[in-house]
């Protein structure tokens, strides 16, 4: 059975002005039971202000409880006002650093990268290599590969050849 558009336009708007409020049976969602009522008193909440401190969880730690609330690695300390949590100035993170670990309140880099990685094989810092006949490449103090290509001249022959582990064309004929 097919709706044609003026039919399915219908049923958009009449449809919901069928269902009234009075036709929902409230017995069906106890939950909104809560909503008729204005007051709240049969629900008690625990007030832990000057007694404890509550985590995100849930937990509730003791007065002068130490305690990492979270994810975090810095610790807190229970106390009357709340949490007091350390909140150190961690130092900056190498731009080399390969390896992080977070064992304490800030990151520590446990090793630097001193190496260039270039098509799938490493090259100390400052070491120059050939990846082909026509490039020179040098493992800079950055990280970086910077390679120069040959620029070769023309060659004064017609039909110059390419010899093997030699960059620029050679005229065999003269």
């Amino acid at each position: 059975m097919a709706l044609h558009i003026h039919e399915a336009w219908i049923l958009l708007f009449v449809i919901p002005a069928l269902v009234t409020p009075a036709a929902i049976n409230h017995e069906d969602y106890p939950a909104d039971e809560g909503d008729q009522t204005s007051s709240n008193d049969n629900l008690i909440f625990d007030d832990y202000r000057g007694k404890g401190c509550v985590d995100d969880s849930g937990f509730v730690y003791k007065l002068g409880e130490r305690f990492f609330p979270g994810h975090s690695n810095c610790p807190c300390v229970c106390t009357e006002d709340g949490p007091v949590c350390d909140q150190p100035e961690c130092p900056k993170i190498h731009p080399k650093c390969t390896k992080v670990e977070h064992n304490g309140c800030c990151p520590e880099c446990k090793e630097v990268k001193n190496f260039c990685e270039y098509h799938g094989k490493n090259y100390k810092i400052l070491e120059e290599f050939k990846p082909s006949p026509c490039e020179w490449c040098r493992c800079e103090p950055s990280n970086e590969v910077h390679c120069v290509v040959a620029d070769c001249a023309v060659p004064e022959c017609v039909n110059p050849v390419y010899e093997p582990e030699q960059c620029c064309p050679v005229c065999k004929n003269g």
